[in-house]
């Protein structure tokens, strides 16, 4: 009887750490299983919003203004030179886009000449207001000028004029090319000049700016191009939008 018991109590200790193994590789299986569910549901919503991401469109076929809209302003300001978009000085008002946009990426080139100040207005409205406070404008100035010796760091190039100043260094020599890059979804705004990123701000972070800037609560508006003095020449311009306009 002893011997019979042994040998059950062996059988049974076997049994049981044979079940405590399975049931082991059993939770292992299934956190490994979830983990593959998790990759998998992460991978499909990136590619789910990039598939509702639009693909770049060209604001600009090199040859003429179609496509823009003149809000205000004298428009034989604005012109097509050698392949370039042109601001020729001082008078006219702005260009917009031929319809709105929420959250966009807008990129393009630019290339100044001395003294010159323009801008890249962003969910502006289609008016005469101030769009600098009404909608929102991002600063092209040939900072270096003389003239400018005294602005503020919120007045120079790639700046949130009035809000946020631009990390500084990465503008070129008037005469050269730069490259802008503009993204903008809900209220996240980053710029990028040259590659280097030069703001990432929040517009619901500036609360003391609200009565002076209205704008930065916009949703949606034209993305324009400012005229203020100086030549200014454009070039590879083009705007994705990331999500559809919101009614």
């Amino acid at each position: 009887m002893i011997f019979e018991s042994n040998v059950s109590r062996r059988g049974f200790l076997a049994e049981s750490t044979m079940m405590n193994r399975m049931t082991a590789s059993s939770i292992l299986l299934a956190a490994f299983l979830v983990g593959i569910v998790s990759v998998a549901q992460e991978t499909i919503a990136v590619v789910l919003a990039q598939s509702n991401a639009a693909e770049f469109q060209s604001l600009f076929d090199g040859k003429s203004l179609n496509g823009w809209t003149q809000i205000t302003g004298n428009p034989k300001l604005w012109a097509v030179e050698d392949g370039s978009l042109v601001m020729l000085g001082e008078g006219g008002g702005w260009l917009g886009t031929g319809r709105d946009h929420a959250d966009f990426e807008f990129d393009f080139e630019f290339k100044l000449t001395p003294e010159s100040n323009s801008g890249i207005y962003l969910r502006a409205p289609a008016d005469k207001s101030h769009i600098s406070r009404t909608g929102m404008e991002i600063q092209l100035l040939d900072e270096t000028h003389p003239r400018y010796r005294d602005i503020k760091d919120w007045q120079k190039t790639g700046a949130l004029y009035h809000v946020s100043p631009p990390a500084p260094g990465h503008l070129k020599p008037t005469g050269e090319w730069n490259r802008m890059e503009i993204r903008l979804e809900g209220p996240h705004l980053i710029v990028k000049l040259n590659g280097a990123k030069v703001v990432d701000d929040r517009l619901d972070s500036h609360p003391e700016l609200d009565a002076e800037h209205p704008g930065l609560k916009r949703t949606t508006g034209r993305v324009g191009l400012q005229s203020h003095n100086g030549r200014v020449e454009f070039r590879k311009i083009r705007i994705r939008d990331l999500h559809p306009v919101r009614q």
